[in-house]
């Protein structure tokens, strides 16, 4: 009775050491968090003497752990956002160009109000636990400039060309809103690829080649090359995981930016996860003084995707349309609408639009215009002064959907003159197109141009350049052109302006008087200074560079400075032209408000 009664005695009071011990423990854990945390602001919080505001350190991106998860919280809803990954770095003259693996899980496309961009600069401090000399990096934060799907896998996110003394190893990170998310992915290799020398584009042509994009090879402008020179190389997934180069083939042709290759068979097969891709570069024979040739493998970002997305698309493209367009755009989108409307009307059925990394509201149009079933589509296309290029790459990106495809650009529109007794009739050019479809050696038409100029204006026209622009030089200069994508030289050698054709084949030149293209090449002074910016040509200079000043792919006596000359408003204005504008009023505009179906007020 005694000893049951101890007992019962005995429990609280060991229920209350215990309790007194836990909650000693308890205080102790809050005041070890508590230093913890006041440790991690003496180490990521600066005073700025001239101002003395705390400056913000973002952690180095070397200095997280490897153990980093795959995604981070968001710190504004609890979202997990995908690792901010940096699979290749290209340097621009004014950018770096980032490319992202895609969120394969989510298939997320990245926006560019989520992210920042991270500049690294080494700083040799004195001290650390020896008494030697310390590193660390100081970081800087701009905002991207853009972010946006770059193929069928992967993100180009780009970010403004780094500050002096910085490192262009730029690194990314999570931003929303007033919240950060510090938390940036580990990456020990910071490769930058120079945009001087670089393999930057590959594709597929049918089942048994590969069209290959190399910057720098310094190859002819308009003619072919030696392809015995270059060798191409195929790399199952990511090559930062291993050097092993696991299939070559020799190169069978070469000309400008583009070495075609067979594709061996391992890759026509397309074992391995088509996601990954096989990676593609070119590797060319240099010859040493002394050393005989060395085999010099050149820096790559190109990738090739599943093959068996070839096969699918000739199924599905048994029917192919009749007439396409391909141009290459850099901010244009406020004529978009306009281009497109109106040749749709004259019997364009697709749309291949090359966007060289626009910053206006061209992403926007093409969505609304696709929406409203003019089959139109964006290709971002990151690489400068890469038109030719990019035209051979659309002319195979093509060729499952189209028989002919119109290559011109945003402020050219093809006119057909009314002849007597004969009206203008809807679906005009596929008609002239369809005419020669079946003709055996006509595979290329080409148009002439008339260069309109400002006609006077001092502002854009609010109702298009069709109706605006009225007054243009006498004589045509250059032409346009529209071809056959099978009767396409294999080499894909082009001019922007017109294509190689394979022997047998030719060239026709329209009659003035059954079609000509208005180019509305020199637009008011608000519009056509930024011209200035860069041109799209490979092998066309710059307007700031002293070179080829009386050539035709510049304005006359313009020189090298975006100042606008004196009475720019009056020039370039020998002929009345005012053919287009009256058709164009006849058959588009609104007979109740008189509006154009590309106006804004229109839309509204």
């Amino acid at each position: 009775m005694d000893t049951r009664k101890r007992k019962r005695l005995l429990k609280p009071r060991l229920s209350l050491s215990l309790y007194t011990q836990y909650s000693s423990m308890k205080f102790l854990m809050l005041c070890f968090s508590f230093f913890l945390f006041l440790l991690f602001l003496s180490h990521h919080l600066r005073v700025d003497p001239a101002g003395l505001r705390p400056t913000r350190i973002v952690p180095s991106l070397s200095l997280l752990s490897s153990s980093v998860s795959n995604s981070i919280q968001d710190l504004t809803g609890g979202r997990m956002l995908p690792e901010l990954r940096a699979e290749h770095r290209v340097l621009f003259p004014d950018s770096v160009l980032v490319v992202l693996p895609m969120d394969r899980s989510r298939r997320r496309r990245y926006l560019s109000e989520e992210m920042d961009c991270i500049y690294y600069r080494l700083l040799n401090n004195s001290g650390g636990n020896n008494g030697g000399e310390a590193t660390r990096e100081r970081v800087i934060v701009h905002p991207i400039i853009s972010v946006d799907v770059y193929d069928d896998f992967r993100s180009g996110c780009r970010c403004p060309a780094p500050p002096e003394n910085y490192s262009a190893a730029v690194g990314l990170r999570w931003h929303h809103g007033n919240h950060k998310a510090e938390y940036t992915s580990p990456e020990m290799d910071r490769t930058v690829y120079s945009w001087d020398l670089l393999t930057y584009e590959a594709a597929m042509d049918g089942e048994d080649t590969a069209a290959v994009f190399v910057k720098g090879l310094n190859l002819r402008p308009h003619g072919e090359s030696n392809p015995n020179q270059f060798m191409c190389h195929f790399e199952l997934g990511n090559s930062e995981k291993s050097e092993k180069l696991l299939l070559t083939s020799k190169s069978i042709t070469a000309a400008q930016e583009v070495v075609r290759c067979p594709l061996p068979k391992f890759v026509k097969m397309n074992s391995g996860k088509p996601e990954e891709g096989f990676r593609v570069t070119i590797g060319m024979n240099s010859h040493l003084h002394g050393r005989g040739n060395l085999h010099q493998l050149i820096p790559s970002v190109a990738k090739i995707y599943d093959s068996k997305s070839i096969k699918l698309r000739k199924n599905r493209g048994n029917h192919k349309h009749e007439v396409c367009a391909c141009t290459m755009v850099w901010n244009q989108a406020s004529t978009m609408r306009e281009w497109i409307i109106y040749h749709a009307w004259l019997g364009v059925q697709r749309w291949f639009i090359y966007d060289n990394n626009s910053d206006d509201d061209l992403k926007e149009t093409i969505e609304e215009l696709d929406k409203e079933n003019y089959n139109v589509t964006r290709h971002v296309w990151p690489w400068i002064k890469t038109q030719e290029a990019g035209f051979s790459h659309c002319a195979l990106r093509a060729r499952d959907e189209c028989k002919w495809v119109a290559f011109f650009d945003v402020d050219e529109f093809f006119y057909f003159p009314p002849i007597k007794h004969q009206g203008n009739s809807r679906n005009s050019l596929r008609d002239l197109v369809a005419n020669f479809s079946s003709h055996a050696t006509i595979a290329e038409m080409r148009a002439t141009c008339h260069s309109f100029g400002p006609s006077g204006l001092s502002s854009p026209p609010a109702q298009g350049v069709t109706l605006g622009y009225t007054c243009r030089v006498q004589s045509p200069e250059r032409h346009k052109s529209i071809v056959r994508l099978d009767a396409l030289d294999d080499t894909l050698l082009n001019a922007v302006h017109h294509f190689k054709l394979k022997k047998g084949f030719r060239y026709l030149n329209l009659p003035s008087g059954t079609v000509v293209i208005n180019h509305y090449k020199y637009q008011v002074w608000e519009v056509f200074k930024t011209k200035f910016y860069r041109r799209v040509s490979t092998y066309v200079a710059d307007w700031q560079e002293n070179q080829n000043e009386g050539s035709r792919d510049r304005a006359p006596g313009l020189g090298t400075e975006a100042i606008e000359p004196p009475n720019w408003r009056l020039k370039f204005c020998e002929v009345w032209d005012i053919g287009l504008r009256d058709f164009v009023l006849a058959n588009f505009a609104d007979t109740t408000t008189g509006l154009l179906p590309w106006e804004s007020s229109a839309l509204q």
